[in-house]
């Protein structure tokens, strides 16, 4: 395949899995009372990233976050917030593409880019959100706020992440040569 013709494709590409991100993220069977959800919106991410690397990858994610916070609203405690858990903490997913070609790629890059998620909105929960605490969370009443933002934060990011390995796992041999970006040698 051409160069000029790759950075077309990736670029549709791009486009296509960074919408389809936003309304996954819109599809949520529970949302968190202080922000966070149930989603498939990390999926066509960890995809995108798999199949262009790290740096594109990262280009990618940035965009969706950004983009996340005018789509889909942002819940927030101030632009620190909305910066921090809408645009930065997206930013992880690319490490997905450190996967990219490698043998289980698609599935331990998934988790490794899930991992930075939640350490980014780890940070923000003992930072910005320490203020909720104490609180109530899945039944169990913190007040470490380091131990109520690890259960809030990981208790939705990884179902999501479960979600997404589940689909992979069940899709991989079906799309194993899309995953591994055989179609753009």
């Amino acid at each position: 395949m051409r160069t000029s013709s790759k950075g077309i494709q990736m670029l549709a590409e791009g486009g296509v899995l960074i919408a389809l991100a936003l309304v996954l993220g819109m599809l949520k069977p529970y949302e968190f009372p202080n922000g966070g959800s149930i989603s498939l919106e990390m999926l066509p991410l960890f995809v995108f990233c798999i199949r262009w690397g790290f740096g594109r990858g990262l280009l990618a994610c940035t965009a969706f976050g950004i983009l996340q916070v005018f789509v889909q609203g942002a819940v927030a405690y101030g632009w620190v917030s909305i910066i921090l858990d809408y645009i930065v903490a997206f930013m992880p997913l690319c490490l997905c593409g450190l996967g990219k070609g490698k043998p289980g790629g698609l599935f331990w890059g998934s988790a490794l880019g899930a991992f930075g998620r939640f350490l980014i909105h780890f940070i923000s929960g003992i930072t910005i959100y320490r203020i909720l605490a104490p609180t109530e969370v899945l039944g169990t009443t913190f007040d470490n706020p380091y131990l109520y933002s690890a259960v809030y934060n990981g208790s939705y990011i990884i179902v999501d992440l479960a979600l997404c390995l589940v689909i992979f796992g069940l899709s991989y041999r079906a799309l194993k040569k899309y995953y591994l970006a055989e179609d753009l040698r």
